[in-house]
């Protein structure tokens, strides 16, 4: 199908077409781009195929395709905070696609219908060990037994889903959906114990003769922060304030909680304070809104629920009336600084969400093992720590805190490890160019309005009950059609119908197109009219 010539230090010769000469200077080929949505999936998954699938109403095969990559799509439809819709070119046109909705759709699906994963062909014969039940643990789990090999999860917790079931709450994701991803991955063979702290790592590897290891440990401790308090009783950090409520407890929290911080899991535990009971919930964080690293989405979400934001305040003293935070300023390189003014913000409890640490004592007695603070020190091709065999992702490595940054380090973990048992040293992974939205030809399309997911009115949110809705099949099958397929042919004939030559051939369905060079004059007709740029021109050799 598409010529095979290394076209990427090529001159540009792909504007105008100008006049044919007598002489061919440059010809057409078929290109074959990266989507900038698949580019932007910290889980690598193939968006644009799968959403092609579900435009031709093949919707197991689309799940089975974004299973490729990323085994737990009705949790990513619900908590990953899409940066491929961000990237999405269809955004300059009118409004991104709703990929995360039509991900979720095919996760539900899955689970309605009781699709499971497809099993190895045969096993291997090596074991691999799992430390840790989170996204990252469970995702390396999935590729690892997918590729043949045995693999046990080891956790500390009561239950399997890491920061998923301990942090996430449930009007968000809920259990149930949890819950059926992982006892999916229990049916492809993988064993998960639960309430086992692994303190000796190789003593457990030698026992257990496992040939390798993933350490997926996610970040379960809150750091510290030091406060003058003179009733330590009415701070708690947020980590465990989440964790208590999920596991069904509780907290007796009074009428009015403040939240020191500004990130994602501040913005949780002050709308979980909400649902339970607290008729004040006030965020104080000493940047600005801009400045906040929570995602947009949940700061919003928060302040729809009646949660209050405090700008440019530190807490500076803690005692029986209250907060005394002291007022901040901006200096000119936009950083935060004490203007020696204070207020008083009454407050019952004080929820501290300052950030988060990995708990890697248990691996600093490994002889060579590196680490740089509370992470571990990978090479960040393979994953691999200095120790042979032992491997690291998630939150226990240097990255982005995210549940699908995670998961991508799992497959890619698993992808190394199974290198690495084999001895088999992995190939360069090269990507295609990305395509921008500058370089599509976009002849045809309509102003779509985007399919919005349902969710449950402000004043009905008083409990843990889901909040978004997912997308109807119509719906999904609808921003699945709005998908502009940059880069990839779709076989929508244009170039067949713009050559004046006839010199465009046309393989059948599934196979695309080829050019006849001997009538081709180079004129660029099918460049310039192809919609996804899947074609481009090249010098005549």
């Amino acid at each position: 199908m598409a010529d095979q010539r290394d076209i990427t230090a090529l001159p540009d010769l792909t504007r105008g077409s100008g006049r044919v000469g007598p002489t061919r200077t440059r010809m057409p080929v078929y290109v074959d781009l990266l989507p900038p949505c698949n580019n932007a999936c910290p889980a690598g998954e193939n968006i644009q195929e799968y959403l092609r699938l579900v435009k031709e109403g093949l919707i197991q095969e689309a799940w089975y395709e974004l299973v490729k990559n990323n085994p737990f799509p009705a949790i990513h439809g619900r908590v990953c905070y899409h940066p491929c819709e961000s990237a999405c070119n269809r955004g300059c046109l009118d409004e991104s696609i709703s990929i995360h909705g039509v991900e979720r759709y095919l996760g539900d699906k899955a689970l309605e219908e009781g699709w499971k994963y497809l099993k190895p062909e045969k096993q291997s014969g090596f074991r691999v060990l799992v430390i840790g039940s989170g996204p990252a643990g469970l995702s390396a789990a999935y590729h690892l037994a997918r590729l043949g090999h045995s693999v046990e999860i080891r956790d500390g917790a009561p239950e399997p889903g890491g920061m998923m079931r301990y942090g996430i709450p449930a009007y968000r994701l809920p259990r149930d959906i949890l819950d059926q991803e992982i006892d999916r991955l229990r049916e492809l063979g993988v064993t998960i114990t639960q309430n086992s702290f692994v303190k000796d790592l190789l003593k457990e590897q030698a026992e257990g003769q496992f040939d390798a290891v993933f350490v997926a440990i996610g970040a379960g401790l809150s750091k510290r922060v030091d406060i003058p308090s003179m009733d330590a009783s009415k701070m708690v950090d947020a980590v465990s304030f989440l964790k208590d409520v999920a596991s069904g407890e509780h907290p007796q929290i009074g009428r009015r909680v403040a939240v020191y911080g500004g990130g994602n899991t501040a913005m949780d535990a002050a709308r979980v304070a909400r649902r339970l009971g607290a008729e004040e919930s006030i965020v104080i964080y000493r940047r600005t809104a801009e400045q906040m690293p929570a995602h947009a989405d949940e700061r919003e979400e928060a302040q729809r629920e009646g949660v209050d934001m405090h700008w440019l305040r530190t807490i500076s003293e803690v005692d029986q009336s209250g907060v005394k935070v002291e007022i901040m300023e901006l200096d000119d390189n936009g950083r935060p600084h004490g203007t020696g003014r204070f207020e008083t913000l009454e407050a019952d409890t004080v929820i501290l969400a300052v950030g988060q640490e990995t708990d890697s004592n248990f691996l600093r007695k490994i002889p060579g093992m590196r680490f740089t603070n509370d992470v571990v020190n990978v090479d960040p091709a393979t994953l691999m720590t200095d120790v042979p065999g032992i491997f690291a992702g998630g939150d226990a490595v240097p990255s982005e805190r995210t549940v699908t940054i995670g998961v991508g380090h799992g497959k890619r973990a698993a992808r190394s490890i199974d290198s690495w048992l084999y001895s088999r040293a992995q190939a360069p992974k090269v990507k295609h160019d990305v395509v921008s939205f500058d370089s599509l030809h976009l002849w045809y399309f309509g102003d779509h309005e985007r399919r919005m997911q349902s969710e449950l009115k402000v004043a009905e949110r008083t409990g843990f009950d889901e909040i978004v809705r997912g997308l109807e099949p119509e719906e999904a099958s609808f921003e699945a059609i709005r998908c502009l397929s940059c880069g990839n042919c779709i076989e929508c004939d244009g170039c067949l119908g713009a050559c004046p030559e006839d010199a465009v051939i046309k393989l059948g369905k599934g196979f695309r197109y080829r050019f006849n060079y001997e009538k081709c004059t180079g004129c660029a007709s099918c460049f310039e009219q192809c919609p996804v740029h899947a074609i481009d021109m090249i010098p005549e050799h």
